[in-house]
């Protein structure tokens, strides 16, 4: 996504319900294996509480898809500082907000933009045949679903 979008338009979007975007959101697909068990990852990692976490198939993750113009199966959906992030720029901005070593991953952002996202949509593409569907966020334990807002 560009960064070119006026900031916060969500806001003022009544299809989008309110949510606390004073932290990054992440929006994940809750029945792909590969994203559940990534997000549920990330959770682990994230000890510092930086990042609220939703799924795609919710009704805040879909206002969310909607209101940015996108398919869920395009990508996952990171909302930061008001932004929309997807693909391989969402990771990047993801390393940021987490801050610490995980900024030295942002190394890959000395690959061009064009190759990055290529990879990932194809990993994207693929992530059900490769790895798998699973009931609804069941990867995640109750403690992180609490954290689903």
């Amino acid at each position: 996504m560009s960064d070119a979008r006026p900031l916060y338009t969500y806001r003022n979007d009544p299809d989008v319900p309110p949510f606390d975007d004073s932290m990054a959101l992440f929006v994940f697909d809750g029945v792909c294996v590969l994203c559940s068990g990534g997000a549920s990852w990330l959770m682990k990692v994230d000890r510092k509480r930086r990042v609220n976490f939703t799924s795609a198939q919710g009704p805040l993750g879909q206002a969310l898809y909607a209101h940015f113009g996108l398919q869920m199966d395009e990508s996952y959906l990171l909302i930061d500082g008001g932004r929309a992030y997807t693909a391989s720029a969402g990771y990047l901005q993801l390393c940021k907000v987490l801050g610490g070593p995980w900024h030295l991953l942002r190394v890959v952002s000395l690959f061009p933009s064009a190759l990055r996202d290529w990879v990932y949509a194809h990993i994207a593409r693929n992530r059900y045949r490769w790895f798998g569907k699973t009931n609804f966020c069941e990867l995640l334990d109750e403690d992180q679903r609490q954290r689903l807002i």
